[in-house]
């Protein structure tokens, strides 16, 4: 896959946090911690890489699949927890991987740091200690960059990721432009905005949407973007949009 320059992330900034990106073939994370883990976190994507590529050479199907799958109990931890979210969303389990990814190097980055955002293709893994403001993209929809919301530290560590069906190369059944979760687990994040976002074709679609995400355990917040639309529910704390 090649290379996508992520302009949005040249808004990106955290007070008292250093700002540091990492590339590894595909994976590519901006990361905020108290201090430059650069080479952390390329030992922590590369274990993880590795781990997720030698099992997708022994189980073709969890790569594939648009439903969930079953994984044996020996599994690695991390092919464990994106089979589990994908259940609870009824998602395939690829569905989970980028937000698997930022939260299993986020928590290893957190040996070295109290604070840790990880940041990758749009899903976040945040542990914080001060509130923080997180800006939602959603393509040309006129809303996009004109909102965000808070995440506070004792919502934390939690996943806050977004699926879309006009930006990016990830596959979607749906056409919000953005359809962003907020759950305990990235992983589980991940999955859920991708199954919230498969159900939005139209604006009309928000309402039954929202229903569809509140009923996936875990989930605690939800917002979806359409054209000119939106709804939400749960822990999604608007604020004005500014530095985090």
């Amino acid at each position: 896959m090649p290379y996508e320059e992520r302009k949005y992330r040249k808004q990106f900034s955290a007070q008292g946090l250093v700002g540091f990106e990492v590339v590894e073939k595909e994976t590519d994370l901006f990361i905020f911690a108290d201090k430059d883990l650069t080479q952390e976190a390329k030992k922590s994507i590369f274990k993880y890489r590795k781990i997720l590529e030698d099992y997708l050479l022994k189980d073709n199907n969890f790569e594939k699949s648009f439903t969930p799958l079953k994984v044996p109990l020996f599994a690695p931890q991390i092919i464990k927890e994106m089979a589990h979210a994908a259940k609870l969303a009824n998602v395939g389990p690829m569905a989970a991987v980028a937000g698997a990814v930022a939260e299993f190097a986020g928590r290893d980055l957190l040996k070295h740091s109290k604070e840790i955002i990880v940041e990758n293709g749009g899903d976040i893994f945040l542990k914080i200690d001060k509130p923080r403001k997180i800006g939602i993209f959603a393509g040309n929809s006129p809303l996009s960059n004109k909102l965000a919301i808070e995440i506070k530290p004792e919502d934390t560590p939690c996943g806050v990721c977004t699926s879309s069906g006009t930006v990016g190369h990830s596959f979607s059944f749906g056409k919000a432009d953005a359809a962003t979760i907020i759950a305990k687990s990235a992983s589980l994040a991940d999955a859920a905005a991708t199954a919230v976002c498969n159900l939005v074709k139209t604006p009309d679609d928000i309402q039954k949407a929202v229903d569809a995400g509140k009923k996936i355990k875990g989930v605690l917040g939800i917002l979806i973007i359409i054209e000119k639309k939106m709804g939400s529910w749960g822990k999604i704390h608007f604020v004005q949009k500014s530095s985090a």
